[in-house]
């Protein structure tokens, strides 16, 4: 029997533009997913999915977990006809869109086929293969959600010149956020769709927008290591602007980041490819978190009380 698991995360920004070349700030989380890989007597392999999830999750996403799991099977060039295996998926992580429940899913299935199997794969190889079962999801993943669910912590991931950059990010002590969950589960690769329809239509504006994202993403950067919270927060809100100019968001999204800013969050924004999926609020300090999270919850939305920036 084998055993993986893998991070939840968060992106304060840049979510949408990863393959653009635009930075993203991003956070695992506590949260996780764990997979367990065991051998059984029947022919390739059978699912049993308990992760708890937002209602009609799994189901959206059934057709491209498959696909996920066979491309995961075919890069770790393990033939479940001749080992038939059965997959088990749980943990603390909540299904659902924007907080990379499938990366999860991705990263914990590699760790244990590598670990059922004796295959001896590095880090960097789970997150290599992770990729690759990504693809199943968001049509040509960028890394980011893989990254952060693998190695876990709080970083700056771009890709430029080919490259990928990533960069840890310290912070003096956690950041007390609160996720709150919309309930509409999003098609990520009909979004990174939306994103390309956006480019098309007017390039300059487009690019002007991206400009202005990069240079939001790396303010950001030096808000956190600052810890001047109250710049990232403001960020953040001037952020989803955007997003919403850009159809990126959603009238629920935008009802539980307004619903944050009257109980006090210094910031809040869609998290994740946009649509539907979560919202971040940023809530420093233990008060300011429950206040926010009990707000939501009150409104009848699922909530994650997280932290960034912590070890």
């Amino acid at each position: 029997m084998g055993r993986g698991t893998g991070f939840g995360k968060t992106i304060l920004i840049g979510d949408q533009f990863v393959l653009e070349g635009v930075p993203a700030i991003v956070s695992s989380l506590s949260y996780e997913t764990m997979a367990t890989v065991e051998r059984f007597d029947g022919d390739g392999w059978v699912l049993e999915d308990n992760r708890v999830e937002v209602p009609g999750y799994k189901e959206s996403k059934k057709e491209q977990q498959i696909e996920s799991i066979n491309r995961i099977l075919e890069v770790m060039k393990i033939d479940a006809k001749e080992d038939p295996i059965k997959i088990i998926f749980e943990g603390s992580l909540l299904a659902g869109s924007g907080v990379g429940a499938s990366a999860a899913s991705c990263v914990s299935l590699a760790r244990a086929l590598n670990e059922e199997f004796n295959l001896g794969f590095s880090t960097d190889e789970i997150n290599q293969v992770a990729w690759e079962g990504e693809f199943a999801y968001h049509g040509i993943p960028s890394g980011v959600d893989n990254t952060a669910s693998c190695y876990g912590g709080l970083m700056l991931y771009q890709l430029k010149d080919n490259q990928k950059i990533i960069e840890k990010i310290d912070v003096r002590e956690p950041i007390e956020i609160v996720l709150g969950n919309s309930g509409v589960s999003a098609n990520t690769a009909a979004l990174d769709g939306l994103v390309q329809e956006e480019k098309r239509r007017d390039p300059g504006v487009f690019s002007a927008r991206l400009r202005t994202i990069t240079e939001q993403a790396l303010e950001v950067k030096k808000g956190l290591e600052a810890y001047d919270l109250q710049k990232v927060g403001r960020i953040m809100i001037e952020n989803h602007k955007i997003l919403i100019n850009m159809g990126l968001s959603h009238d629920k999204l935008i009802y539980l980041c307004d619903l944050a800013l009257q109980n006090g969050a210094i910031g809040a924004k869609l998290t994740g490819g946009g649509m539907g999926g979560y919202m971040v609020a940023m809530t420093p300090g233990r008060d300011l978190q429950e206040k926010v999270a009990s707000a939501i919850e009150n409104e009848g939305f699922a909530v994650i009380r997280a932290t960034v920036g912590g070890s």
